[in-house]
Protein backbone atom coordinates (compact mmCIF):
# COMPACT_ATOMS: atom_id res chain seq x y z
CA UNK A 1 0.00 0.00 0.00
CA UNK A 2 1.49 3.43 -0.93
CA UNK A 3 0.81 6.48 0.89
CA UNK A 4 -0.68 7.80 -2.01
CA UNK A 5 -3.49 5.10 -2.22
CA UNK A 6 -3.46 5.59 1.59
CA UNK A 7 -4.04 9.35 1.59
CA UNK A 8 -6.45 9.20 -1.54
CA UNK A 9 -8.31 5.96 0.05
CA UNK A 10 -8.36 8.42 3.56
CA UNK A 11 -9.96 11.67 1.77
CA UNK A 12 -12.72 9.49 -0.56
CA UNK A 13 -13.62 7.86 2.99
CA UNK A 14 -13.99 11.37 5.50
CA UNK A 15 -15.65 12.96 2.15
CA UNK A 16 -18.06 10.60 1.62
CA UNK A 17 -19.18 10.57 5.40
CA UNK A 18 -19.37 14.02 5.36
CA UNK A 19 -21.52 14.06 2.04
CA UNK A 20 -23.66 11.72 3.40
CA UNK A 21 -24.90 13.55 6.58
CA UNK A 22 -25.05 16.78 4.41
CA UNK A 23 -27.67 15.45 2.29
CA UNK A 24 -29.94 14.79 4.99
CA UNK A 25 -29.16 18.50 6.30
CA UNK A 26 -32.85 18.62 7.92
CA UNK A 27 -32.40 15.51 9.69
CA UNK A 28 -29.04 15.87 11.04
CA UNK A 29 -28.64 19.46 11.23
CA UNK A 30 -31.55 21.23 11.60
CA UNK A 31 -33.10 18.64 14.10
CA UNK A 32 -30.56 19.32 16.81
CA UNK A 33 -30.31 22.87 16.42
CA UNK A 34 -34.11 23.28 16.69
CA UNK A 35 -33.78 20.86 19.85
CA UNK A 36 -30.73 23.02 21.34
CA UNK A 37 -32.76 26.52 20.56
CA UNK A 38 -36.00 24.91 22.76
CA UNK A 39 -33.66 24.67 25.61
CA UNK A 40 -32.33 27.79 25.38
CA UNK A 41 -35.01 29.71 25.34
CA UNK A 42 -36.91 28.05 27.94
CA UNK A 43 -34.12 27.38 29.94
CA UNK A 44 -31.53 29.72 29.36
CA UNK A 45 -34.35 33.25 28.98
CA UNK A 46 -37.68 31.83 30.31
CA UNK A 47 -36.53 30.89 33.60
CA UNK A 48 -33.00 32.20 33.94
CA UNK A 49 -34.39 34.83 36.38
CA UNK A 50 -35.76 31.87 38.40
CA UNK A 51 -32.96 29.94 38.24
CA UNK A 52 -29.87 30.20 40.92
CA UNK A 53 -26.73 31.43 38.99
CA UNK A 54 -23.65 28.54 38.59
CA UNK A 55 -20.55 29.15 39.57
CA UNK A 56 -20.81 32.98 40.41
CA UNK A 57 -22.44 33.99 36.58
CA UNK A 58 -25.86 33.51 35.39
CA UNK A 59 -27.84 31.11 34.10
CA UNK A 60 -27.92 31.88 30.23
CA UNK A 61 -24.01 32.50 30.60
CA UNK A 62 -23.44 28.88 32.10
CA UNK A 63 -26.21 26.93 29.87
CA UNK A 64 -25.00 28.00 26.67
CA UNK A 65 -21.45 26.29 26.42
CA UNK A 66 -23.30 23.21 27.81
CA UNK A 67 -25.32 23.07 24.85
CA UNK A 68 -22.33 23.51 22.61
CA UNK A 69 -20.67 20.43 24.37
CA UNK A 70 -24.27 18.53 24.28
CA UNK A 71 -24.64 18.80 21.05
CA UNK A 72 -21.57 18.36 19.67
CA UNK A 73 -21.14 15.14 21.30
CA UNK A 74 -24.52 13.69 20.30
CA UNK A 75 -23.83 14.18 17.33
CA UNK A 76 -20.57 13.08 16.35
CA UNK A 77 -21.68 9.67 18.08
CA UNK A 78 -24.49 9.58 16.31
CA UNK A 79 -22.71 10.25 12.97
CA UNK A 80 -20.72 7.41 13.43
CA UNK A 81 -23.34 4.91 14.84
CA UNK A 82 -25.82 5.61 11.93
CA UNK A 83 -23.27 5.76 9.38
CA UNK A 84 -21.84 2.08 10.30
CA UNK A 85 -25.52 0.31 11.47
CA UNK A 86 -26.91 1.83 7.87
CA UNK A 87 -23.85 0.10 5.53
CA UNK A 88 -23.49 -2.74 7.69
CA UNK A 89 -27.42 -3.60 6.95
CA UNK A 90 -27.13 -2.70 3.35
CA UNK A 91 -24.20 -5.00 3.18
CA UNK A 92 -21.71 -2.62 2.08
CA UNK A 93 -19.68 -2.05 5.16
CA UNK A 94 -17.65 -5.40 4.31
CA UNK A 95 -16.04 -3.24 1.28
CA UNK A 96 -13.98 -1.91 3.97
CA UNK A 97 -11.95 -5.01 4.45
CA UNK A 98 -10.79 -4.32 0.82
CA UNK A 99 -10.30 -0.84 0.09
CA UNK A 100 -6.57 0.23 0.37
CA UNK A 101 -6.98 1.73 4.09
CA UNK A 102 -5.22 1.06 7.07
CA UNK A 103 -6.79 0.53 10.32
CA UNK A 104 -5.77 4.10 11.36
CA UNK A 105 -6.80 5.64 8.60
CA UNK A 106 -10.93 4.31 9.04
CA UNK A 107 -10.93 5.27 12.46
CA UNK A 108 -9.46 8.67 11.70
CA UNK A 109 -12.00 9.05 8.83
CA UNK A 110 -15.15 8.14 10.38
CA UNK A 111 -13.86 10.71 13.42
CA UNK A 112 -13.03 13.52 11.92
CA UNK A 113 -15.82 13.24 9.81
CA UNK A 114 -18.07 12.82 12.91
CA UNK A 115 -16.79 15.69 14.73
CA UNK A 116 -17.28 17.54 11.32
CA UNK A 117 -20.60 17.39 11.82
CA UNK A 118 -20.54 17.77 15.54
CA UNK A 119 -18.29 20.66 15.15
CA UNK A 120 -21.50 22.50 12.47
CA UNK A 121 -23.82 21.77 15.58
CA UNK A 122 -21.71 23.11 18.20
CA UNK A 123 -21.24 26.49 16.13
CA UNK A 124 -24.54 26.87 15.25
CA UNK A 125 -26.00 26.60 19.22
CA UNK A 126 -23.13 29.28 19.76
CA UNK A 127 -24.67 31.62 17.24
CA UNK A 128 -27.77 31.15 18.84
CA UNK A 129 -26.87 31.24 22.02
CA UNK A 130 -24.53 34.71 21.12
CA UNK A 131 -28.42 36.18 19.93
CA UNK A 132 -30.44 35.14 22.72
CA UNK A 133 -27.50 37.02 24.86
CA UNK A 134 -27.29 40.11 23.07
CA UNK A 135 -31.24 40.25 23.64
CA UNK A 136 -31.09 39.84 26.91
CA UNK A 137 -28.03 41.94 27.83
CA UNK A 138 -27.19 44.19 24.68
CA UNK A 139 -23.78 42.72 24.30
CA UNK A 140 -22.40 39.42 23.51
CA UNK A 141 -21.04 36.89 25.40
CA UNK A 142 -16.94 37.16 24.69
CA UNK A 143 -15.22 33.56 24.64
CA UNK A 144 -12.41 33.57 27.39
CA UNK A 145 -9.74 31.12 25.70
CA UNK A 146 -10.57 30.65 22.28
CA UNK A 147 -7.56 27.69 22.05
CA UNK A 148 -8.59 25.94 24.37
CA UNK A 149 -12.15 26.13 22.95
CA UNK A 150 -10.74 24.77 20.05
CA UNK A 151 -8.81 21.65 21.68
CA UNK A 152 -11.89 20.68 23.60
CA UNK A 153 -13.72 20.45 20.97
CA UNK A 154 -11.76 18.95 18.57
CA UNK A 155 -10.87 16.34 21.53
CA UNK A 156 -15.01 15.79 22.07
CA UNK A 157 -15.63 14.91 18.35
CA UNK A 158 -13.10 12.63 17.74
CA UNK A 159 -13.22 10.98 21.11
CA UNK A 160 -17.64 10.35 20.63
CA UNK A 161 -16.88 9.68 16.95
CA UNK A 162 -14.61 6.67 18.06
CA UNK A 163 -17.17 5.08 20.49
CA UNK A 164 -19.93 5.66 17.95
CA UNK A 165 -17.32 3.88 15.59
CA UNK A 166 -16.90 0.59 18.20
CA UNK A 167 -20.34 1.12 19.29
CA UNK A 168 -21.96 0.53 16.05
CA UNK A 169 -19.71 -2.11 14.81
CA UNK A 170 -20.06 -4.68 17.73
CA UNK A 171 -23.73 -3.91 17.55
CA UNK A 172 -26.53 -6.53 15.92
CA UNK A 173 -29.24 -4.45 15.37
CA UNK A 174 -30.65 -0.48 15.09
CA UNK A 175 -31.99 -1.44 18.75
CA UNK A 176 -28.76 -1.89 20.60
CA UNK A 177 -27.21 1.36 19.32
CA UNK A 178 -29.96 3.10 20.26
CA UNK A 179 -30.03 1.18 23.52
CA UNK A 180 -26.68 2.30 24.02
CA UNK A 181 -27.53 6.26 23.67
CA UNK A 182 -30.75 6.56 25.61
CA UNK A 183 -29.87 4.36 28.54
CA UNK A 184 -26.12 5.21 28.45
CA UNK A 185 -25.00 8.43 26.72
CA UNK A 186 -28.05 10.43 27.38
CA UNK A 187 -28.15 10.02 31.17
CA UNK A 188 -24.17 10.73 31.40
CA UNK A 189 -23.94 14.07 28.91
CA UNK A 190 -27.30 14.98 31.66
CA UNK A 191 -25.69 14.29 34.16
CA UNK A 192 -22.04 15.68 33.53
CA UNK A 193 -23.23 19.71 34.12
CA UNK A 194 -24.90 20.71 31.03
CA UNK A 195 -27.64 21.97 33.03
CA UNK A 196 -26.03 22.24 36.38
CA UNK A 197 -23.10 22.91 38.03
CA UNK A 198 -22.25 19.54 40.62
CA UNK A 199 -21.82 21.53 43.03
CA UNK A 200 -25.68 21.87 43.46
CA UNK A 201 -25.87 18.00 43.92
CA UNK A 202 -26.03 16.17 46.64
CA UNK A 203 -22.81 14.47 48.02
CA UNK A 204 -22.96 10.93 46.88
CA UNK A 205 -24.56 12.20 43.24
CA UNK A 206 -21.51 14.79 43.33
CA UNK A 207 -18.95 11.93 44.52
CA UNK A 208 -20.74 9.49 41.78
CA UNK A 209 -20.19 12.37 38.83
CA UNK A 210 -16.78 12.61 39.38
CA UNK A 211 -15.85 9.34 37.03
CA UNK A 212 -18.20 10.59 34.48
CA UNK A 213 -15.82 11.37 32.17
CA UNK A 214 -18.02 13.48 30.01
CA UNK A 215 -18.46 15.90 33.33
CA UNK A 216 -14.73 16.91 32.43
CA UNK A 217 -15.17 17.54 28.73
CA UNK A 218 -17.93 19.71 29.32
CA UNK A 219 -16.56 22.10 32.10
CA UNK A 220 -13.27 21.91 30.07
CA UNK A 221 -15.77 23.64 27.00
CA UNK A 222 -17.13 26.02 29.61
CA UNK A 223 -13.76 27.05 31.42
CA UNK A 224 -13.05 27.88 27.37
CA UNK A 225 -16.01 30.11 27.40
CA UNK A 226 -16.36 31.77 30.78
CA UNK A 227 -12.94 31.23 32.23
CA UNK A 228 -14.69 29.55 35.73
CA UNK A 229 -16.02 26.09 35.69
CA UNK A 230 -16.36 23.25 38.04
CA UNK A 231 -12.87 21.92 37.33
CA UNK A 232 -9.69 24.21 35.74
CA UNK A 233 -8.14 22.82 33.19
CA UNK A 234 -5.29 21.78 34.91
CA UNK A 235 -7.57 18.52 35.40
CA UNK A 236 -10.12 18.70 32.53
CA UNK A 237 -7.33 18.55 30.21
CA UNK A 238 -5.17 15.57 30.88
CA UNK A 239 -8.47 13.40 31.70
CA UNK A 240 -10.19 14.80 28.35
CA UNK A 241 -7.28 13.46 25.98
CA UNK A 242 -6.53 10.51 28.16
CA UNK A 243 -10.49 9.29 27.42
CA UNK A 244 -9.68 10.27 23.88
CA UNK A 245 -6.41 7.86 23.89
CA UNK A 246 -8.76 5.25 25.30
CA UNK A 247 -11.59 5.51 23.06
CA UNK A 248 -9.00 5.37 20.03
CA UNK A 249 -7.58 1.98 21.49
CA UNK A 250 -10.77 0.84 21.86
CA UNK A 251 -11.89 2.00 18.14
CA UNK A 252 -9.24 0.53 16.80
CA UNK A 253 -9.54 -2.99 18.46
CA UNK A 254 -12.89 -2.86 16.74
CA UNK A 255 -11.90 -2.02 13.43
CA UNK A 256 -9.21 -4.82 13.34
CA UNK A 257 -10.92 -7.78 15.14
CA UNK A 258 -15.03 -6.53 14.86
CA UNK A 259 -17.82 -7.90 12.91
CA UNK A 260 -17.87 -6.43 9.54
CA UNK A 261 -21.03 -9.00 8.40
CA UNK A 262 -24.60 -7.83 7.33
CA UNK A 263 -27.36 -8.14 9.91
Amino acid sequence: MTMMNEYTGFITLFRKECLRFLKVIGQTIFSPLISSTLYLLIFGVNLADKITSQNGVNYLMFIIPGLIAMGLINNAFQNSTSSIIISKFHGDFQDLKIAPLSTSSIVWAYALAATFRGVIIGVAVAMVGELFYWVEYDQFLPISNLFLLFLYILLGGVTFGFLGLSVAIYAKNFDQVSAVSTFILLPLIYLGGVFFSIETMAPIWKFLSQFNPLLYLINGIRYSFLGVSDFGPELTLPLSIGFMFLTYGIAWLSVKRGTYSRF
